[in-house]
């Protein structure tokens, strides 16, 4: 994979220090040596990360792309929807979604985005280090099997746990004609990993995986599934009583530069929502954000978004308007060749 842009060469200088060599050494206001999924708090402003283009080589898969530079899977096929999966062709330009807005609420602990298959962690810092926010793809609960909502704490820690599948799961497996022992050892067959984490919710965990393509789908019984390599790296600095805050936001709204940017998420649940009731949610919280301001909301680019939610931060200005007669009849011209192309493919 060749990557096309500054930042990429920064998350290869990162992964060659390596996690741990980079985390035993105390962050300062510096970031060039920061690991992938680490930005600098704004002082001002709700967004950090950028989106970016790589390019793909032979042997790569989207997926692969994607875990690389800590992006999980529906992330990057939402990104890339003309890309293959498996198979990219060498040579293709593959688009990293690495830009976020931060999800609404204090920025402390754990927060857990389900509806955008996200984790994000705040550790403190003291005057020395540079305030910072990390981010992580992440699997959550299936349909029939939702992650809960609500704020907990991480109440137990367990290196290289055993798994205990619950009755209910070792029903499942039986019916589907693949039953499951009563204990699977810790090893490269437990679906747990190398890492647990007990949350206060009874029976729910954020754990590894021995299946890390899943990372970035809902694929779980409800718990939480990190990459190895995160977990791992999280793992040892989330001390027993972490808050962690569980919320399913499929909208966010944020600030960067004076700018307002939506980013979108599809609901989990058809039950909650239609599009006409997404798009009356998304006009109800912008008219909020932008309460009291003299501010010239896009609410076209709005509905664009809320309709076809892509998960990239979208800005919600409103285009200058045209200086030039010159300019005007540019404008003109494209919008009769828009209108054309629709009613030919009417």
């Amino acid at each position: 994979m060749k990557h096309s842009s500054p930042l990429g060469r920064a998350a290869r200088f990162a992964t060659a220090l390596g996690l741990c060599a980079v985390l035993t050494t105390p962050l300062q206001a510096s970031t060039e040596a920061w690991p992938r999924g680490y930005y600098p708090l704004p002082e001002e402003g709700d967004l950090v990360g950028e989106v970016y283009t790589v390019i793909a080589e032979s042997g790569d898969t989207l997926i692969d792309i994607g875990h690389e530079h800590g992006i999980g899977y529906e992330e990057m096929v939402r990104a890339n929807p003309e890309v293959s999966i498996w198979a990219p062709f060498e040579g293709t330009e593959v688009v990293i979604p690495g830009r976020f807005i931060l999800p609404d609420g204090p920025r402390e602990g754990l927060v857990v985005n389900v509806a955008e298959m996200r984790l994000y962690y705040y550790p403190p810092a003291d005057e020395t280090e540079a305030p910072r926010v990390e981010t992580y793809p992440i699997a959550v609960g299936r349909m029939d099997w939702k992650t809960p909502l609500g704020t907990t704490r991480i109440t137990e820690k367990v290196k290289d746990p055993a798994w205990y599948p619950p009755a209910s799961i070792r029903r499942e497996h039986a019916e589907a004609g693949d039953p499951l022992p009563s204990v699977v050892p810790p090893g490269p067959d437990n679906p747990m990993g190398t890492r647990k984490m007990r949350l206060g919710i009874p029976g729910y965990l954020i754990h590894g995986t021995n299946r890390p393509e899943g990372v970035g789908m809902r694929v779980t019984h409800g718990c939480i599934r990190m990459l190895p390599e995160d977990i791992e790296a999280l793992f040892p600095r989330l001390p027993i009583g972490t808050q962690v805050k569980l919320i399913n936001e499929t909208l966010k709204l944020g600030w960067a530069d004076g700018t307002l940017h939506v980013q979108a998420y599809p609901y989990l649940d058809e039950k909650d929502g239609t599009t006409i009731q997404r798009i009356t949610d998304a006009l109800d919280q912008v008219d909020t954000a932008t309460d009291g301001l003299d501010y010239p909301v896009n609410y076209a680019r709005l509905r664009e978004v809320v309709e076809v939610p892509r998960g990239m931060p979208v800005a919600l200005e409103v285009p200058p308007a045209p200086e030039t007669l010159w300019d005007r009849l540019e404008l003109i011209a494209a919008d009769s060749g828009s209108r054309e192309r629709q009613a030919e493919e009417g």
